[in-house]
């Protein structure tokens, strides 16, 4: 008769009940914070291809800027740096900026990691990323900007150079 009375009898106990409440607020936050992290990591690491046509390496760049009397445009990046692969996609993927860059600069992207590219990063004493520099096809500095900046900034920063590209040239310190 116990065994009777006690299985028909609902459990008082506090702990068999279901805690729906107390765990519903992790359930979204969860659902809502990873769908939001992927999206970020996307964001971050996604670069698209562009139609820039980058010479292979500064002493390239320099050849070709000779014959053709365009500046240089030097891009200082690494595969780590993430605000250099958000200026990769906002920037350098953009048409606009392909065609300017395309009708009046020679461009040359430099990995630091790169130890073929040790030379080109001591000579221009690059230490953060991004770094973007025009050279005149000599190699001496005409506009120098360090970090990250957007297109309409970029595209302001490249019509401060006359359209053949001549300006006053800064000295590089040796």
């Amino acid at each position: 008769m116990n065994d009777a009375a006690s299985q028909s009898s609902p459990s008082t106990d506090p702990a068999s009940k279901p805690h729906r409440g107390k765990f519903s607020f992790w359930r979204w936050f969860w659902l809502g914070t990873i769908p939001v992290s992927l999206v970020w990591v996307y964001y971050d690491f996604y670069v698209p291809s562009n139609h820039v046509s980058w010479a292979k390496d500064f002493a390239s760049a320099q050849h070709q800027a000779a014959r053709s009397g365009k500046p240089i445009i030097l891009f200082f990046t690494a595969k780590w740096c993430v605000p250099c692969r958000i200026m990769k996609r906002s920037v350098w993927a953009d048409e606009q900026v392909e065609a300017v860059v395309k009708a009046g600069f020679t461009p040359v992207m430099i990995d630091l990691d790169d130890l073929n590219a040790a030379e080109t990063v001591s000579r221009y004493h690059v230490g953060a990323t991004p770094t973007t520099i025009i050279t005149d096809p000599q190699g001496n500095i005409l506009e120098r900007a360090e970090g990250g900046m957007g297109k309409t900034v970029f595209l302001g920063w490249l019509g401060k150079l006359k359209p053949n590209g001549s300006k006053v040239p800064i000295p590089l310190a040796n």
